[in-house]
């Protein structure tokens, strides 16, 4: 999987990524990151990519050629499997020979991200994140080249850095090799709309309370049961929302039932 930013502050996206987990997977190979530098693309001299906004209002508008630029830079770059970094240059417009890559502007205005997009995502060969700043971005530039308009949650935040760090973190985790355990992603939060059940380690007991006796049984028929139900609980109390949408097996109602947990319309 290759990831392409595009940013006006590629240190932070290379310095909140190069560690962990999404570090290791790019040591290994298994991932590659860009973070490209918008910057590098204008035409102006000092370096502006930004202009006051036609119609007036408070805050400046970025500008459509250094993005429409950067972006035309890197579909050359991938069309062509070039290694090393994208050079900062205007190019001609290229015809995309192997395809478009999907293109994600953080948006405030876009669809909410979830594990369901992130597990989708995760099956692209390459995916451009295009964070925008100040004011926004001029629409022209956003109606050519964007394919997605993804929001990590309904708050404003000073740039897309952060919600392109957030996706590409949790795309990752889904693909091959990323997590030294892969059956991890296949059980964490979220997947089959439930929340993780609880985790416990050494000691067995801990200021007086002590690990559930089912987990020290070693039977693990038992432990699975009782993991399900905890995550059934859970997302019951947290998430009724996600809970209205999970799949139920007889053992699942049977367990709600003798709690006295609700389940289903009515």
């Amino acid at each position: 999987m290759n990831f392409y930013v595009m940013t006006l502050f590629p240190d932070m996206i290379m310095n909140g990524l190069n560690t962990s987990i999404t570090g290791r997977a790019m040591e290994n190979g298994i991932i590659k990151l860009e973070a490209v530098n918008i910057r590098d693309y204008t035409n102006d001299k000092h370096k502006h990519v930004d202009d006051y906004p036609y119609g007036g209002g408070a805050g400046m508008v970025m500008q459509p050629q250094p993005v429409y630029d950067c972006y035309n830079n890197i579909i050359k770059k991938i069309n062509e499997g070039t290694p090393g970094d994208i050079e900062g240059e205007n190019s001609e417009k290229n015809e995309d020979a192997g395809g478009k890559p999907r293109v994600i502007f953080l948006t405030p205005t876009g669809k909410t991200f979830n594990q369901q997009m992130a597990r989708e995502l995760a099956a692209e060969e390459n995916l451009v994140f295009l964070c925008g700043h100040y004011e926004g971005i001029d629409q022209r530039v956003l109606d050519m080249i964007v394919t997605d308009n993804v929001s990590i949650g309904d708050y404003v935040l000073t740039g897309g850095e952060l919600p392109a760090m957030v996706m590409i973190d949790a795309i990752s985790r889904h693909i091959k090799g990323v997590l030294n355990n892969d059956i991890s992603a296949e059980t964490e939060s979220f997947t089959d709309n439930l929340l993780e059940y609880p985790q416990y380690t050494r000691p067995e007991e801990f200021m007086g309370v002590k690990v559930p006796e089912v987990l020290l049984s070693g039977h693990h028929a038992n432990i699975e049961r009782w993991r399900r139900n905890q995550s059934l609980i859970r997302t019951h109390q947290a998430r009724p929302d996600m809970f209205e949408r999970v799949e139920l097996d007889k053992k699942d109602r049977k367990f709600l039932m003798e709690n006295n947990i609700k389940y289903g319309k009515g």
